[in-house]
């Protein structure tokens, strides 16, 4: 348990308008990045591009499909199509729908932040405020609020989740367990990793000393629950695709399996390290201010250990144990960086919770808090020196995300959404495009499409491990055009020219100067 302190009027006043301070900092915050991209909006990912090419179609045409006529298993996040789906059901702009989406999002993860610390250590509720406003604030998941992704839903539904069953332990009603299983569902509709949570959970409804028969009834209206939402999608992967996940579930493993090469220790202390705020690269220097927060963070880990082993239960080392594992998993399968880390950030609103936790405890214990109680002027210093210290940090890293922001969106809208355009305006629409990124080609082209990252396309996944495998495959296709990437020159094809004939190039300066190639369309000889 936490150290309880009386609260002074500041503290008053900030217990009782917590969730509306939490949520003003959380839409100004976007507003600000948004704001940096006028006038030319759009969205920092490609993927997000393939949410809305799903969004659209299903408001369109009431099929879950990417091309149109033909049934696709590429979304990893049905549960954020269907709901972008509702913005062009209601008409409104498919942009700022998602932006307030997101921006809900964030405001959201703010809350359940604050509902998992009183959870935790309800002598504390009077601070709950303090992780919801470190939360909003936090660059990396303000940039995921604008980034048109699934990013922040995840993450919220999860939180949600573990606050919801903690909150009704060691004896759930059957409405709480009917709860707990449909938000499950809900959580794998979101993303497949949710599994993990998934799985946790049952192992936390299944304990306790009631006996196996009600424990066994517990896990039936859980399961039963979940089943709900997931069978339908299960069902229909199956049948599309032969397998019960989306295909982009096993294209990005096939993509980056390279980087397997690594030992799985490394790996995942990489992953680990960058997880809690270290850089993508290498083992110097910060990339977020929660990096601030691992000295509480170890404590409270091992406060929460030390409490679940005296009370022979899982509680505490739920959230704790969801981040870990969330990590190995995508260490062991997906060892990856890119994009600020957004595979990774589920783990970090929980690393935040914990760690300013752990801090107050720190504080309360320390050499420094035992003078403050014989002088309320040295304690009201310390408080605010640690409050300042951390806020500072936290204003010093929001700006330079929001130039990454504005960065991100430019390549995208300078790369991919240009060739999108170009190819809109310059080809058949029976034409059958190859492309690596697909997301912004499907929205604006809507061409046949070949997709080379395998999403759509799940016959390529077994060769993309050889690019002279995919060269082949692709020059024995009826592709009429091909689009390579940045990083992805696809040089066997585009270097043969009685294979390929340059068309187009896009010429944004950004991608030369991370020595990246730009986009370039080739029309395909037969």
């Amino acid at each position: 348990m936490l150290p309880t302190s009386p609260p002074l009027s500041a503290s008053s006043w900030l217990t009782r308008h917590a969730s509306w301070l939490v949520a003003i900092a959380a839409l100004l915050w976007v507003a600000f990045y948004l704001f940096l991209t006028y006038p030319q909006p759009g969205f920092p990912l490609d993927d997000a591009w393939i949410h809305q090419v799903y969004a659209r179609s299903l408001a369109q045409t009431g099929r879950w499909e990417y091309v149109p006529g033909v049934s696709s298993a590429g979304s990893t996040s049905p549960l954020w199509s269907l709901w972008l789906a509702l913005g062009y059901l209601i008409g409104l702009p498919f942009r700022w729908w998602a932006y307030a989406s997101g921006a809900a999002c964030l405001v959201w993860l703010g809350q359940s932040g604050m509902a998992l610390w009183r959870a935790l250590w309800p002598d504390r509720t009077a601070q709950a405020w303090l992780p919801g406003l470190v939360l909003v604030s936090s660059w990396p998941l303000v940039w995921a609020a604008g980034s048109g992704m699934e990013t922040l839903l995840f993450a919220a539904l999860g939180l949600t989740l573990c606050t919801h069953v903690m909150r009704r332990a060691p004896s759930p009603t059957p409405a709480a367990l009917l709860a707990a299983g449909f938000l499950g569902g809900l959580l794998i509709l979101t993303r497949p990793d949710g599994l993990i949570l998934f799985l946790l959970v049952l192992l936390f409804i299944l304990q306790g000393t009631a006996a196996l028969p009600a424990r066994l009834r517990r896990l039936g209206l859980f399961l039963f629950a979940s089943a709900l939402p997931l069978l339908p999608y299960f069902a229909f992967n199956y049948f599309t695709s032969g397998h019960m996940w989306p295909n982009t579930f096993y294209a990005k493993q096939a993509e980056y399996a390279a980087l397997l090469a690594a030992p799985l220790p490394e790996r995942l202390a990489h992953l680990l390290y960058f997880s809690l705020g270290g850089p993508p690269q290498g083992w110097q220097g910060i990339s977020a201010a929660h990096w601030l927060l691992l000295p509480g963070l170890l404590v409270a880990v091992w406060r929460a250990l030390r409490r679940d082993w005296a009370e022979k239960r899982l509680h505490a080392l739920l959230p704790l144990l969801w981040a870990a594992a969330h990590i190995f998993l995508y260490a062991w399968r997906l060892p990856v960086t890119f994009q600020h880390g957004r595979y990774l950030l589920a783990a970090l609103p929980i690393w935040v919770v914990f760690g300013l936790a752990g801090w107050l405890l720190l504080l309360s214990r320390s050499d420094l808090a035992r003078r403050c109680r014989r002088n309320p002027r040295l304690a009201w210093l310390a408080d605010r020196a640690a409050a300042a210290i951390l806020m500072v940090m936290l204003l010093f890293f929001l700006p330079a995300g929001a130039q990454q922001y504005r960065t991100d969106v430019a390549f995208i809208e300078g790369e991919m959404v240009a060739a999108a355009r170009w190819l809109q305006a310059n080809t058949s629409p029976q034409a059958l495009i190859a492309a690596h990124d697909i997301g912004a080609i499907g929205y604006f082209a809507q061409r046949p499409l070949l997709d080379l990252a395998g999403l759509i396309s799940p016959e390529i996944i077994p060769l993309l491990h050889d690019e002279s495998l995919v060269a082949a495959y692709v020059a024995q296709s009826r592709a009429q055009y091909l689009v390579t990437a940045p990083g992805w020159p696809y040089s066997l094809l585009t270097t043969d020219p009685q294979q390929a004939v340059l068309l187009f190039q896009t010429d944004h300066p950004w991608t030369r100067q991370q020595g990246l190639n730009n986009i370039a369309i080739y029309r395909l000889l037969p």
